[in-house]
């Protein structure tokens, strides 16, 4: 049942975009001070990065059925939990937890995705995968911003925890266990994350995942000033993000994704960095609107090339008796890297044109980084 496992990615990515304009809201209407409403936003993604690594372990032994059914049912509680925040502090004790379960979900939705497609069809389900995170991110703010408006943010977390459960439900009669669990073969042989980083490609998949949310973070915290300062509202600043999604929908669903099958990982993986961090420099130098969507309908096909490529780079480079834990340290590298981009342009008190030029500057330094040959290792030395 890949359709409901793609389902089940929609509405994990769905849980944390519909996050993004209530929980800062909702921290203040609990009395929190400006540190804590930034430590209870920031606390998802530290507890998140966490969840996932927990998770990547447990699917490898466990298998993805059992770790996505354990996810979906804890996340459902952890979001009803909400609503009994008495204040900040208790507020980043769920906020911990929530991260923490739904942690679980993703890697072993995608270790299942993984083992289930056939050889010659990985891309493309990478592809598919994508398009239900890209419309996650551009539903899942949209409508907590409207239902919060309308009633209250707790509203919108018991509508994400109530579906979590049925999500939950329905996987226990519509997913069977037909991947099958590794314990067997962790027992032969084990795998560590430094036996991870010795494998080009494995790293490469791991910065690409860092540095495609990192400019998502950038992005996020420089759009809306750049906006504000040429002197649009923030409204605006919301379509042109959902242009991004939008044009990077339609690259992940139409029958061109075959490329994604056709071409090697590494070269689309370069193409879609390059662009994105072509897409960011234009976008430091326009000024005028219809220029700042043609930049953000460029970064969404950059976004588009660049998140099946580093996907069909670690399926391609890991056993499935080690997908689950990849796909956890996958995981942990995206959650941070949102963290990081956010954190560090605001850090080193980037103007929007100066964090655009880092941040695009960044994208195609790694871009033109990740074509290098990899070195010989002493066993090829020897051979030669």
């Amino acid at each position: 049942m890949r359709s409901f496992v793609y389902l089940i990615v929609f509405f994990s990515f769905f849980d944390l975009f519909t996050q993004l304009p209530i929980m800062s809201p909702f921290a203040e209407s609990l009395g929190a001070t400006p540190f804590l409403t930034g430590l209870a936003v920031g606390m998802y993604s530290f507890s998140n990065t966490i969840g996932n690594v927990i998770s990547g372990f447990l699917t490898d032994k466990k298998g993805p059925f059992r770790i996505l059914l354990t996810g979906l049912l804890l996340t459902g509680i952890s979001l009803f939990l909400y609503r009994f925040a008495g204040g900040a502090w208790s507020l980043l004790a769920i906020r911990f937890l929530h991260g923490l379960l739904a942690g679980l979900i993703v890697p072993a939705a995608f270790t299942y995705l993984a083992n289930s497609a056939s050889e010659d069809k990985k891309g493309k389900g990478a592809a598919i995968s994508g398009a239900f995170v890209g419309m996650a991110a551009i539903i899942g703010p949209a409508f907590s911003g409207i239902v919060a408006s309308k009633t209250s943010e707790i509203t919108v977390l018991t509508i994400t925890a109530i579906s979590m459960f049925l999500l939950g439900v329905l996987a226990l009669f519509l997913l069977r266990n037909n991947v099958k669990t590794n314990s067997e073969a962790e027992q032969k042989e084990s795998i560590t994350i430094y036996a991870f980083f010795q494998n080009a490609n494995i790293v490469k998949a791991f910065i690409g995942a860092f540095l495609l949310m990192f400019s998502q973070g950038a992005l996020a915290y420089m759009l809306p000033l750049k906006v504000i300062g040429l002197g649009y509202d923030t409204q605006t600043s919301g379509l042109l993000l959902s242009t991004f999604g939008i044009v990077a929908i339609l690259v992940f669903l139409l029958p061109t994704n075959i490329v994604f099958d056709r071409i090697k990982p590494m070269f689309t993986l370069a193409f879609g960095m390059t662009v994105m961090g072509l897409s960011l420099l234009l976008l430091s130098q326009m000024v005028n609107l219809p220029s700042l969507y043609v930049c953000m309908a460029l970064y969404g096909i950059g976004f588009a090339f660049l998140f099946p490529s580093i996907n069909s780079l670690l399926v391609h480079a890991v056993e499935p008796a080690h997908r689950g834990k990849a796909y956890g340290y996958f995981y942990a590298f995206f959650s941070l890297g949102v963290v990081a981009g956010s954190g560090l342009t605001g850090l080193l008190a980037f103007t929007a044109v100066g964090g655009f030029l880092f941040t695009g500057s960044l994208l195609i330094i790694a871009a033109a980084g990740s074509l290098l040959k990899e070195p010989p290792t002493m066993k090829e030395r020897q051979v030669h």
